[in-house]
């Protein structure tokens, strides 16, 4: 079973299991820390090989130094505390932080406890419920 893991440095600390979205017989558990500053996961380059994930897009990222740099993203399937999800991840190289990241966070429906610091489920997603130009209520999940 998954769970989450409290870091005595105040870091909140998640396992989660990566697959090859096409095999998801190809996995690997991992321990992330949480970071709901970071838009995407970032795991190292060697791991996501490992179980044949794709690099689909090289994108630009700006550090907090404000350097910017370029790495692959691509697609996995993840699973923490339960949930289940295809997400972005990015290939970090040597030096880079390995991070669960808040878009990964939001679809996974997972959210990190104001006041404890703990990850948790989150009771509901965010929608958008709006009228199409027929009049029909449309829902959107954000």
């Amino acid at each position: 079973m998954l769970q989450v893991i409290a870091s005595t440095v105040g870091h909140t600390v998640a396992e989660v299991r990566l697959c090859n979205p096409r095999d998801r017989s190809r996995c690997v558990g991992l321990q992330l820390i949480v970071d709901t500053g970071s838009t995407y996961t970032w795991v190292r380059e060697s791991m996501l090989e490992s179980i044949g994930v794709e690099r689909v897009v090289k994108r630009k990222f700006k550090t907090i130094e404000g350097n910017v740099i370029e790495r692959w993203v691509g697609e996995a399937f993840a699973e923490c505390m339960g949930e289940k999800a295809t997400i972005a991840v990015v290939f970090a190289e040597e030096g880079d932080a390995e991070v669960l990241g808040v878009t990964a966070l939001k679809v996974l429906g997972l959210e990190v406890d104001p006041v404890t610091g703990e990850l948790r489920k989150s009771e509901a997603r965010l929608a958008l419920i709006a009228r199409t130009p027929a009049g029909n209520l449309g829902v959107t999940a954000i």
